[in-house]
């Protein structure tokens, strides 16, 4: 079972444990909304460009409040599923939707006041530190300069240089949750903070 797989799996187990209104740490969702963002990703093509396009954004919400309406055990039986057969995340499931599904678990996972970082694991890590060469400098532009993220262990996961340097030490899944603008992460922060400029990180 690849990394995609499992994490669905988990969080649709988890989901179901925590009922339709749990916290999450998406800004305004609940659990009710965060499967309905699942839901709509994976099977309405048509709402999707309004995910990452503001001008479509309107249509994307409209879609997404429908689905949020289902009934909440459809829309968790849905989240398990996974992709119809005809979608494209069927045909790299681990490279499409690996990062989305480990990233949205911690997000339902996190949703509480008690949470504790999972035992390190090295497929989740792999995936956590290929994503932020692919996507960080991405994720932090214009949003950081003189930013290093490193693991414990001293390497260099992402680098943006810049005027300053802050380093952000972290396992690779916190660093990863950090990169997409979350703030409930176990991070050591080194150096120059006015190296973030206008990201909220509970510094």
């Amino acid at each position: 079972m690849g990394i995609a797989a499992t994490e669905r799996a988990e969080l649709s187990d988890l989901l179901e444990q925590l009922g339709p209104q749990a916290p999450t740490l998406c800004a305004g969702w609940q659990t009710r909304q965060l499967a309905a963002h699942l839901v709509l990703r994976e099977h309405r093509i048509d709402a999707q460009p309004g995910i990452v396009l503001s001008a479509l954004a309107g249509y994307t919400a409209k879609v997404q409040d429908e689905i949020a309406a289902w009934p909440w055990q459809r829309l968790v039986d849905t989240v398990r599923g996974g992709p119809p057969w005809w979608s494209p995340f069927r045909l790299a499931p681990d490279a499409l939707n690996g990062a989305e599904y480990l990233v949205h678990h911690e997000d339902v996972r996190r949703g509480g006041e008690d949470w504790e970082p999972r035992p390190a694991d090295a497929t989740r890590d792999k995936l956590a530190l290929g994503t932020l060469r692919r996507m960080g400098r991405t994720l932090l532009r214009g949003k950081a300069s003189g930013l290093r993220l490193c693991t414990p262990d001293g390497h260099i996961a992402l680098e943006i240089p810049g005027p300053g340097v802050l380093t952000i030490t972290g396992e690779p899944v916190e660093l990863l949750l950090f990169a997409f603008g979350r703030d409930a992460t176990r991070l050591h922060f080194d150096g120059d903070i006015d190296a973030i400029r206008g990201l909220r990180r509970g510094l």
